[in-house]
């Protein structure tokens, strides 16, 4: 039985890219150093996936920023302020539009989909000039096929690239996105050429806007675009790829009678109602790659469940037709388990990480083959009913107290203007606030200061008194400039600190912290921190080099991966 991974977090179980990618923009490294750590973490990666026994392996899901940034750069729609002259994009052009340099500032970045990943927006108009400008793509299947492993090469699909696009500065508003559709097809034509030329046999093509509503006008781009690139297909098997959510009834119409589709890939993690158009229409002869290990949490595959799905569909598609995969990329969660040296062995087995996840999709497979690893699944299954009944997660008190419940108490006792003008007594905001609602710069002393405490050189009296320092520097200056709601800066900080600075100020302090995570405990509630994570390997990536620490909570008896507070 095949089996298949969507993506991979690309930063390294220790971060080695951050770490690359940060010393060559301060100098301090060549560009040959960055592309020597970035091969590494690639090869890494798909030996991983194939000692493993994952049969389709994706490739181009690397990228040195983003993975839509990579695909403006294979489109060569470069803004006109980067001053690129053709030929291949360089690190200084690419750099250049994902963060600015001295004298023209970033393209804007927002956010994929629901996720806490940020991508780079691309910027079109009618006066682009597309042109095959980065081979990344072919490059980086022709690096894996060089160490032995056969991958299936990933892009952005053309109709979400554009979808995901916005009018250019002094474009107007309503220019139709989906009107260059033609004009970027030939360059999609001329990768898949190359791929094809290489010795791939499978291309993925990532769809995912195929899970929001879309009008008829964008659903028809989609048949356009495929019919536009069937013969250039010919000969390759063809995987669509949609995640984070259901796909709408009309958006599986279309999808599923696109032409030159060998595949369908759907998460059925977030899409229980895709999975009854599946079982009530799939088309036959067809493959589907079954999303059933979930691609953006943390906690183990409930392994026994999935494989009863698995084996339904089964019965649907046929057994040669049916590949087990992730729901979405594992960009979207924490690298490698066996990092986590702090976490106790029970909390620990509730766990699966990417690393951990690329386990269960072979485990299922193996098993849907008849090949069942009857160890692996009495330990899941172990696992599962230790966090189920452990009193770290379940607690009587909060069950009973959450079933007494009434209607009422769903509801506030004051009304939304009542609450307002108490608001606006206690804060005395003005029609528009201002505020910078985030952090401010890691500044070379703040980061010694951190990196002295953490190599126990300093005391955490001295670090805590710098930490406040820093506080006050930020606070004075917001001040100072009449913001109106100041924030503490997020120079790493716990809520007795925060509560030191801000008890004497006559505007409000916003508690915003994404550095070192601040948790608020319920106790009415009685919410259960199982793991706060400030400096060790658990970690997400946003965009670029910036990561996340990653709190696991436990919530009487709901589980949340992620509180930002």
């Amino acid at each position: 039985m095949a089996s298949h991974i969507v993506g991979y977090p690309r930063m390294g179980p220790k971060r080695e890219l951050k770490f690359a990618l940060e010393s060559f923009w301060d100098g301090k490294s060549s560009a040959e150093d960055l592309q020597k750590v970035s091969a590494d973490l690639r090869s890494s990666i798909w030996k991983q996936m194939a000692d493993t026994g994952i049969m389709h392996i994706p490739s181009n899901t690397f990228s040195y920023y983003d993975q839509v940034l990579d695909t403006t750069a294979m489109l060569g729609a470069v803004p006109p302020r980067y001053g690129w002259n053709g030929g291949e994009i360089g690190f200084d052009t690419y750099f250049s539009m994902a963060r600015g340099n001295a004298s023209v500032p970033a393209m804007e970045m927002t956010k994929w989909f629901d996720t806490n990943y940020h991508f780079i927006v691309p910027e079109l108009g009618p006066d682009v000039k597309f042109s095959y400008a980065s081979h990344k793509a072919v490059e980086e299947y022709k690096e894996a096929k060089a160490l032995g492993v056969d991958t299936i090469p990933v892009l952005v699909g053309p109709v979400t690239y554009l979808l995901l696009s916005k009018p250019a500065k002094g474009v107007e508003k309503t220019f139709s996105l989906l009107s260059l559709l033609g004009k970027i097809i030939p360059i999609y034509k001329e990768v898949i050429s190359e791929l094809k030329a290489a010795g791939a046999s499978w291309i993925q093509f990532d769809e995912p806007t195929l899970v929001m509503d879309l009008d008829s006008h964008k659903l028809q781009a989609f048949t356009e675009a495929y019919s536009q690139l069937e013969s250039t297909l010919s000969g390759l098997k063809v995987l669509i790829e949609t995640y984070f959510a259901d796909v709408p009834a009309e958006a599986y119409k279309t999808l599923t009678s696109l032409k030159g589709v060998t595949a369908y890939g759907f998460d059925l993690v977030r899409g229980s109602k895709t999975l009854e158009l599946i079982k009530s229409d799939f088309p036959k002869g067809k493959c589907l790659f079954a999303g059933l290990v979930d691609g953006r949490n943390i906690w183990a595959n409930d392994l026994s469940a999935s494989l009863s799905t698995l084996q339904a569909l089964e019965g649907i598609v046929g057994k040669d037709h049916l590949v087990v995969s992730t729901s979405c990329s594992c960009l979207h969660t924490a690298v490698d388990l066996v990092n986590e040296t702090k976490l106790d062995n029970e909390i620990k087995s509730w766990l699966a990480f990417a690393a951990q996840k690329i386990l269960e999709v072979n485990a299922l497979a193996k098993a849907l083959a008849g090949h069942k690893d009857e160890s692996f699944f009495s330990s899941n299954a172990a696992a599962l009913a230790s966090r189920k009944s452990s009193p770290r997660v379940t607690n009587e008190a909060v069950q009973k107290a959450a079933a007494a419940l009434k209607g009422s108490d769903h509801r506030r006792a004051t009304n939304v203007s009542a609450r307002l003008d108490a608001q606006q007594k206690k804060l005395n905001l003005p029609v528009l606030p201002t505020t910078t609602i985030g952090s401010f710069p890691q500044t070379i002393e703040l980061r010694r200061v951190r990196r002295e405490y953490k190599a126990k050189k300093i005391s955490e009296e001295e670090y805590v008194k710098a930490i406040k320092e820093e506080i006050n520097k930020v606070v004075k200056l917001q001040e100072e400039l009449d913001i109106d709601v100041l924030v503490h800066g997020e120079p790493e900080v716990s809520f007795h600190l925060l509560n030191s600075v801000r008890k004497d100020k006559q505007k409000p302090v916003l508690l915003l912290d994404g550095e070192f995570w601040l948790f608020i405990l319920y106790v009415r509630l009685q919410f259960i921190i199982v793991y706060s994570h400030g400096r060790g390997t658990t970690w997400l990536s946003t965009l670029g080099s910036n990561y996340q620490g990653l709190p696991l909570l436990s919530m009487g008896g709901c589980n949340l991966m992620d509180l930002d507070v």
